[in-house]
This record gives structure tokens, C-alpha cells and sequence, in this order.
């Protein structure tokens, strides 16, 4: 049996490992694009932030000084047994992010959008956002957390069949274009293109595949894995580097998540991840025991099935 009291301590070390410590693939690929960046100026900002990282966990203090906006991605195994039902688990979540918040601590972002009033602990009505899957015939509980930056990095549009593949590139590229002018995205990001499903699908789907997948990590159709390297190759085609400057690292790495849509249209939505891709995942076993892990694992053949049945 999994206790509630044990979701909330995954929850709250979690918290404290994505405000802190950077995922080792996100270094790693921030190290690759500080070896192929073009232009001086941004090669030394990509430095200088690889310093930041190291600092930070020496130190134990958030990597960034805005800590995004808090939440979490359940995953939970046909077999697992856990008290206080769903709601214990929510519970439990919501309890580990107002202790995080306090003890990190994190930037309480989180106000009424009315209002603007807060409870100094980025908790209130329907936040932290709490997303839900399942996975057959295991009897552990995955439960992730992603600390996104919440104003700016994502856009939307719906295209249609004829735009075809070409339609896709083209609006890739004017978005990463207009974040990279205005300053809406932190880049070097890992960037996620949601294609297909319905508009709220679109949209998920594109910040999971931002937000939930690690740098060298390919979509198992081919020509989709074809398609993220094209994007990424694109994307750092545009005369953009870290931060603004003029450079060739715009992007770590592109995925590209797609869902069955309606047959007249092609959404597309595009998401850029902040360049500290704050996430850290931690797995509950039946026995009580916990593992800490920065690969969420979230994209299991069982949320890619294509019909009726799913792979093995």
C-alpha cells in the first residue's frame, strides 16, 4: 500500500530537485549547443549559465529566480494500491507544493486572476495543475513535476490538411521567430509541437512533449523522428542564440507529439520549455520505497496505442 503521507514526500523532494538541481540530459545538450554555437558573445552566456547550474546545486538554491509555476503529471499502474483514493493523492500534492514553496523556497506565483489575491504558497483553485495516466499491469506510481514558466513560450494555430507538412514548418519557424524578437521564450529550450487531436489535446500534447521528454530522446514513428531533427536543425537556422543574442542555439532539441484529429483541420501548437527545464520525477513501489529519476518516462507505448489494443 502506497500512504498519502509517502506521495507527499515524493512530491515535496521533487519540487526541491526541479527548482534545483538541472536535469543531467538538459546539461548535457546545453553542453552540446555551447560546442556548435557560432557567435562569441552567446557561446559565454551558455557558459555562464552552465556555471549558474553547478552553483546552484552547490549551494541548494533555485537555478532561476522566477521558479515557474509549480505541477505535477500522475501516473498510476493498474496494480498500485493507495490510501485516501485520487483525492488523498491531490491532497497529498497540494500540501508538498505549499511546503516547497516555504522551505526552498519557490516564488509564489500563483494569484486569482481577478483578484490578484494569493495564499504565499502557489496553491489555490485549480492550481497546482494535476494531470492524470494509467499504465497497465504495473503497481508503482510515477509522479512528475515541471516547473514552467507561465506568461509566454507557447502558441497555437489551426491549420488544415492542404498546409501539409510544409504548413507545420512554416508556422514552427514564425513562432520561434516572434518569441526570439519579442523576448517571449528563454532560450536554449527543448521545444514541443503538439500536432492533431482536438484544441485542449493540441495544446497538452505539445507541453508534454516540451516538458516530458529528454534531450536525445526520438518519437518511435520514423518519419516523426525525422521531422523533430529537421525542426531542430531549422530552428537553430534562424540567427538566434541564448537570451536574444545573435547565435545558432535556439533550440536543445525538438519533439514532436501527435494525436488523431478531426478530418478537416491540423492543429498545431508549439511550446518552448525554460532553458533550466526544471522537472523531476520520483517513483512510489508498493513496498514503500522511492526513486528519484529526471527523465518522467511519460510517452510509454500505452499512451502512444494506436486503436482498440496497444503494444506489449
Amino acid at each position: 500500500m502506497i500512504a498519502n503521507e509517502a506521495i507527499e514526500t515524493a512530491g515535496y523532494e521533487i519540487m526541491k530537485k526541479a527548482a534545483i538541481d538541472i536535469p543531467e540530459d538538459y546539461l548535457a545538450g546545453i553542453k552540446e549547443s555551447q560546442k556548435t554555437e557560432t557567435n562569441t558573445l552567446s557561446g559565454y552566456v551558455i557558459k555562464t549559465m552552465i556555471e549558474n547550474y553547478e552553483v546552484a546545486t552547490e549551494d541548494r538554491r533555485p537555478m532561476c529566480a522566477d521558479t515557474g509555476l509549480p505541477r505535477y503529471y500522475v501516473k498510476i499502474g493498474d496494480n498500485a494500491r493507495f490510501g485516501g483514493g485520487f483525492t488523498g493523492i491531490e491532497r497529498a500534492l497540494r500540501s508538498a507544493t505549499a511546503r516547497a514553496t516555504h522551505d526552498v523556497p519557490l516564488r509564489p506565483n500563483r494569484v486569482h486572476p481577478l483578484w490578484r489575491t494569493e495564499h504565499n504558497n502557489n496553491v489555490g483553485i485549480n492550481a497546482p495543475e494535476i494531470e492524470w495516466s494509467f499504465e497497465p499491469d504495473v503497481d508503482w506510481i510515477d509522479v512528475t513535476t515541471v516547473h514552467k514558466g507561465g506568461l509566454f513560450g507557447t502558441d497555437y494555430r489551426m491549420l488544415f490538411p492542404g498546409d501539409g507538412i510544409d504548413g507545420i514548418k512554416r508556422f514552427f519557424l514564425d513562432t520561434l521567430i516572434a518569441f526570439g524578437k519579442r523576448g517571449l521564450c528563454c532560450q536554449p529550450a527543448i521545444v514541443g509541437v503538439g500536432i492533431g487531436g482536438s484544441k485542449d489535446t493540441c495544446m497538452q500534447l505539445g507541453k508534454q512533449a516540451a516538458c516530458l521528454r529528454s534531450v536525445g530522446d526520438r518519437n518511435p514513428d520514423e518519419k516523426i523522428s525525422e521531422l523533430e531533427l529537421e525542426l531542430k536543425d531549422m530552428g537553430n537556422s534562424i540567427g538566434m542564440g541564448p537570451m536574444g543574442f545573435v547565435g545558432s542555439s535556439m533550440c536543445v532539441d525538438v519533439h514532436v507529439e501527435v494525436g488523431y484529429t478531426h478530418t478537416g483541420g491540423m492543429p498545431v501548437s508549439v511550446h518552448t520549455f525554460c532553458l533550466s527545464s526544471r522537472r523531476a520525477t520520483a517513483r512510489l513501489h508498493s513496498d514503500g520505497s522511492i526513486e528519484y529519476r529526471t527523465d518522467p518516462q511519460w510517452f510509454t507505448p500505452y499512451m502512444r496505442r494506436e486503436t482498440v489494443e496497444w503494444p506489449s
